[in-house]
């Protein structure tokens, strides 16, 4: 069956969980698109509800499990990226809970709290991913784990990274079982430079918002921590910051 026609219930309910978060959340399913983020969520146990191919552009080995076909039309109505791939698949969205994760002795964890921007969000799984970070954990979420951008953005890196969700109280007091070193990219004078810190150690790096940084609940509940900097600035874009903390923690173990 080829699917050509833009008022079909499927293709209406791919528009909406593309578009609308809340509805998103509420049928905990969500939309991957091309070839390697498809590939990515299966290799890490996500379970495929469906698939949309088209067969003019998809070029890969059809997977298993349920398959429509859809025009050209049709796909690039549904698909994110314009024409990319030619396929799409629907996932059930995974939930974990932060007192599932069993940290390793020498684990290390980034927080950040209260990101909005998706594409933001996408470039910190990619780096952690790519770093080795053992978890990243948002507190105060405003940005949907599952939002298309994310996804995009990450190229599916946040298929093969724990992530959790927590408030403040729960991930202060997770830190604090579990014995973690913890650093808040507070600017104060007395801020430690990151090089300085002994990230080899369990350790967990945590940062604010680019507007406003921590929020005052972090004050005085960790060591204060900045990447030092040569230019006239004082900061940088929060993406950059997570990946240059995530490389700094690499370099000292491998070290």
């Amino acid at each position: 069956m080829l699917i050509e026609s833009f008022q079909n219930d499927k293709i209406k309910n791919i528009t909406k969980l593309l578009t609308d978060n809340r509805f998103r959340k509420k049928s905990k399913i969500f939309v991957v698109e091309g070839q390697q983020e498809n590939e990515r969520a299966q290799k890490f146990d996500f379970e495929p509800v469906e698939f949309y191919i088209c067969e003019k552009i998809f070029k890969g080995e059809t997977p298993l499990g349920k398959v429509f076909y859809v025009s050209e039309k049709v796909y690039e109505k549904i698909a994110y990226r314009g024409t990319s791939e030619g396929i799409i698949g629907i996932y059930k969205a995974k939930e974990a809970d932060l007192s599932s994760f069993k940290p390793n002795k020498d684990a290390t964890v980034i927080i950040v709290e209260g990101i909005e921007k998706p594409g933001n969000l996408g470039a910190i799984l990619r780096s952690c991913e790519a770093f080795g970070i053992d978890a990243l954990i948002i507190t105060d979420a405003k940005a949907d784990f599952y939002n298309p951008n994310v996804i995009r953005s990450s190229v599916g890196c946040l298929f093969g990274m724990k992530v959790f969700q927590a408030g403040n109280e729960e991930t202060l007091d997770f830190l604090k079982k579990n014995q973690f070193g913890i650093y808040t990219t507070i600017m104060d004078k007395d801020s430690e430079d990151l090089y300085k810190r002994d990230l080899t150690q369990k350790s967990a790096i945590l940062f604010g918002t680019e507007h406003s940084g921590l929020s005052d609940f972090w004050i005085g509940k960790g060591e204060n921590t900045l990447i030092p900097m040569a230019g006239s600035i004082d900061s940088l874009n929060l993406s950059n910051a997570v990946a240059i903390t995530c490389y700094e923690s690499l370099r000292q173990k491998k070290e």
